[in-house]
């Protein structure tokens, strides 16, 4: 298993590049998607009690109308392009799709509760050229909210380890209902034990609002936290969003889905996300960039108690777009008021590259060529 943690690190390199020419992109522009999310099934083979995005009878939309809709996306110049569902592992061409979606240069990832992974099929998504797999694991043992738990999926995070050539996150949920929330930080420690990320998330209701943790979620939660260490983002989206969150309070945040975050539902509309369909619901043949600068701008009255993750991380790249000192700050405040942000070494170094000095001095000629080179270097003009 060691060895194919060191071969997934290598394999990771050129991924990491085309990560990092993203979010280039990205900084540079908000006239296009860095996220979608879209369906190719709506059915599910669980029946988790707090979800309600699947349902039990439906059929997996055709290959040909998912790759009209996966060209479509690309031509946007959408950046992340991941399935979700339901489950969508059970749609029969899902490496053909996530062939097309490589096939136009962008970023294929799968959200999945893992029940139909096994060492060859693992081996077939590396092939279709998979970036990134999720897994949110609920509890330790299955019970009647939700039977993702780590009894039965352990044997396939153990296969993931070992023939995964992706990334992988695990996710648990603090606050989901579960008989044991020191079940959260079990499944954490054996998903680091296996060299996953890991990200831990806290419950909605069916708005995508929050549900405020009660004593013991939020304790499980507090020592999650002290031991995933999170990389560069998890740590700036803790610290934007999820203490807020796990506090019960609101976050002042600008949500930009309909614009930098898509939702594409079954029948091809696009939703706000999963949590808000409904809006503003147009078909995707028909979205055109006079709808993404209308949603960039449109506030959204669910925002402050909203707790899907991803939306947030999308909203993190424009803060940094419009204000990059004013989120640096955001996302590593002091650790006394008034006090300078204390900022990890990289992320000084760069801000040291792109960012004027403090004082309204003019850049230096060194930081200029550097930070023109990195540029040229990813591709960026």
């Amino acid at each position: 298993m060691g060895l194919a943690r060191s071969l997934r690190k290598v394999h990771s390199l050129p991924r990491r590049f085309r990560q990092a020419q993203m979010i280039a992109r990205a900084l540079k522009s908000r006239n296009h998607p860095i996220l979608a999310h879209i369906i190719p099934i709506r059915r599910c083979n669980l029946s988790c009690a707090y979800c309600n995005e699947y349902d039990k009878v439906s059929s997996p939309v055709s290959k040909a109308e998912m790759i009209r809709r996966i060209d479509l996306l690309a031509a946007l110049g959408t950046e992340i392009i991941t399935f979700s569902g339901g489950e969508p592992l059970l749609h029969p061409d899902l490496d053909e799709l996530i062939r097309r979606i490589r096939h136009h240069g962008r970023i294929a990832t799968l959200i999945t509760n893992g029940y139909l992974l096994n060492p060859e099929r693992i081996r077939q998504l590396n092939r279709a050229g998979l970036e990134h797999l999720q897994i949110s694991v609920d509890n330790v043992q299955p019970d009647e909210v939700s039977k993702k738990s780590l009894k039965v999926l352990d044997k396939k995070l153990e296969w993931l380890a070992e023939h995964a050539a992706f990334d992988v996150s695990i996710n648990s949920v603090v606050g989901a209902g579960v008989q044991h929330p020191e079940d959260a930080l079990i499944i954490t420690r054996r998903a680091l034990e296996l060299g996953f990320d890991t990200t831990v998330g806290t419950i909605h209701d069916h708005k995508g609002q929050l549900q405020p943790l009660q004593d013991a979620d939020r304790a499980v939660y507090d020592q999650i936290q002290k031991e995933r260490k999170p990389g560069f983002w998890a740590f700036a989206y803790d610290n934007l969003f999820q203490k807020n969150l796990a506090a019960g309070q609101p976050n002042d945040w600008h949500c930009r889905a309909g614009s930098r975050y898509l939702y594409i539902c079954e029948d091809g509309l696009v939703h706000y996300c999963s949590q808000q369909r409904g809006y503003p619901a147009i078909p995707l043949e028909k979205y055109t960039g006079e709808d993404l600068e209308r949603e960039y701008w449109t506030k959204k009255p669910c925002a402050p108690f909203c707790t899907v993750s991803c939306v947030h991380r999308v909203a993190m790249i424009d803060l940094m777009r419009e204000n990059p000192r004013q989120a640096l700050a955001k996302f590593f405040p002091p650790a006394v008021a008034g006090a300078p942000a204390q900022l990890p070494a990289g992320v000084k170094f760069l801000s040291s590259l792109f960012l004027p000095p403090e004082d309204g001095r003019p850049q230096n000629g060194a930081a200029k060529a550097m930070a023109g080179a990195v540029m040229r270097m990813l591709g960026i003009k």
